[in-house]
Parts: C-alpha cells; structure tokens; sequence
C-alpha cells in the first residue's frame, strides 16, 4: 500500500494500492475498500487512480461521485 501524500492536509485518506482497474484505499481509520471498474464504473476508477497519484481530492471525489459502489464480498 503507497502512503497517500494529502497535499491539502485534511484527508480522511492514508494509503492506496493501484490494479489495473481497480484502486484499494485505506483511510485513516484503518479501512480499507476495493473500487473497481465493474462496481463503481471504469472512469471513476481511473479518475480515482489519477487523483491518488496527485495526492489530492481523492476522498472528496470518492464521498461525492463513488460512496457506496466498493466491492463487496459475498
């Protein structure tokens, strides 16, 4: 898992691991959700994956356009 360099400094985002289409975040609070293309759609992945790179607007971004479109195992 990268650190997340929260360039804004008020993230609730500390990590994140990249796949090819798919992102993992770990938030500060120790917990961690899988987004991938299937769930949560192909372009807010590589929008997310862009924003983790860049180390700003990620959880803002997940918050307002991606919430509650994790992976979820059965």
């Amino acid at each position: 898992m990268r650190p997340y360099r929260n360039l804004d400094g008020h993230s609730g985002v500390a990590g994140y691991e990249l796949g090819t289409d798919w992102i993992k975040v770990r938030f500060v609070n120790g917990e961690d959700y899988r987004y991938s293309a299937a769930n949560a759609g192909a372009e807010h992945v590589q929008n997310m994956q862009i924003l983790a790179q860049a180390g700003e607007g990620l959880a803002t971004y997940i918050s307002k356009f991606v919430h509650d479109d994790y992976d979820r195992e059965a």
